[in-house]
């Protein structure tokens, strides 16, 4: 007997991001053990993001013209899981590079595809109830911090060989969990079927709005991603309340992807919510930039859940409205791609920013939302349920 289609999306999240949790934030330290100098480092993690960059939509394109998500999706976390392993094998720093590359290329699609698939199934009602993208994705961001703290348990200074085997372990059952998602129709695809599908897509102008409303409000959390714990540690606010502010916003986004977030929807629209993330991020940035207050961070921390999660909420709701499920993989790697793009470009420009500027650096991540703002009222015209 097939499980319900949200409880077989909910392991197939859960396990993925699990994934994501156990290894991402330890990544610049396992290459540390491996003896490599800070350089080879960072150029390991930059190309790795290019990389992203460049497979996510092209993997994407090639699920769309397979009509086989679930299979694509599988083989990509299989892929990535055997790299994982690999890593710790490589102990020179080109090899270490090609493998990391090459796990890199298989992740890229993997988010892209599951969002496709779950958006695809949320279409119609199943057995009569709302499938809620909102719950699914809400699990998956808990379940990101928890493989955070168990890998972080396990893990000692010198041995983070567990980080490979969490990973490893985590991807390996998100490609097993594949096979518990509903089925979908293959369709018969035409040799011209990449070309005049993606032509479509891009001329719909909401989509392309979207995209650029959406990558504007995403990048804008560019100088607090990676320079807000460096701000506040200078501010001298200890390291336990750093943890508190940064894990409120953690907190706040699974709030609202799994209860607050699909009700905003219902009673204001797509319109109304990326109009509200937009505004919530003017707000956030505005503080932050001139202010250390403990207390007034605490209260800005928990606008993450609009500024992050209500939005990508409002975009997964539009994409089910906007976008056929005959290119919808390919829809998501878009989307992907032009939030990567802008916060990556905007991450390494705040360097220089915060450097001359401080504080002052969160006052044009407020402008970005401010220039998002009609792009959200008119991108978000359409697409109410």
């Amino acid at each position: 007997m097939r499980i319900p289609a949200s409880i077989a999306y909910i392991v197939l999240y859960v396990a993925l991001y699990a994934a994501f949790g156990a290894a991402s934030p330890f990544w610049p330290k396992f290459f540390e053990t491996r003896a490599l100098a800070a350089q080879q480092i960072s150029l390991i993690l930059a190309a790795a993001m290019l990389t992203r960059l460049v497979s996510g939509p092209l993997v994407a394109m090639l699920a769309d013209r397979l009509g086989s998500l679930r299979l694509v999706l599988a083989g990509s976390a299989a892929v990535a899981a055997s790299a994982a392993v690999a890593l710790l094998f490589a102990d020179r720093f080109w090899l270490l590079l090609l493998v990391a590359l090459v796990q890199a290329a298989a992740l890229a699609p993997t988010t892209s595809v599951a969002d496709a698939l779950s958006v695809n199934t949320a279409r119609p009602r199943f057995a009569g109830r709302p499938f809620e993208y909102g719950w699914i994705r809400g699990a998956a961001s808990a379940a990101f911090v928890l493989g955070t703290l168990i890998t972080g348990q396990l893990v000692g200074p010198a041995d983070l060989t567990a980080v490979i085997w969490m990973n490893a372990a985590f991807l390996i059952t998100a490609s097993g969990a594949t096979a518990l998602l509903p089925g979908q129709a293959r369709p018969q695809r035409s040799p011209s079927f990449a070309v005049s599908e993606m032509k479509a897509l891009i001329s719909v102008s909401q989509f392309r709005v979207m995209i650029i409303a959406s990558a504007l409000i995403y990048g804008s959390h560019a100088v607090h991603d990676a320079f807000a714990v460096i701000r506040w540690s200078d501010a001298d606010i200890s390291t336990s309340t750093i943890s508190f502010l940064w894990s409120e916003a953690v907190v706040a986004e699974v709030f609202v992807f799994m209860l607050v977030g699909p009700e905003l929807l219902d009673r204001f629209g797509v319109r109304g919510a990326a109009v509200l993330a937009a505004t919530a991020g003017i707000v956030r940035w505005s503080v932050a930039g001139v202010t250390t207050s403990v207390l007034l961070l605490s209260l800005i921390q928990p606008l993450h859940g609009l500024t992050f999660a209500l939005l990508h909420l409002a975009c997964m709701r539009m994409m089910g409205t906007l976008v056929a499920p005959s290119v919808a993989a390919t829809a998501q790697a878009l989307y992907a791609f032009g939030s990567g793009l802008l916060t990556g470009g905007l991450t390494f420009l705040s360097g220089a920013v915060y450097a001359s500027y401080a504080g002052a650096a969160f006052f044009p991540m407020a402008a970005l939302c401010v220039v998002a703002l009609p792009f959200a009222w008119f991108g978000f015209a359409n697409g109410r349920d």
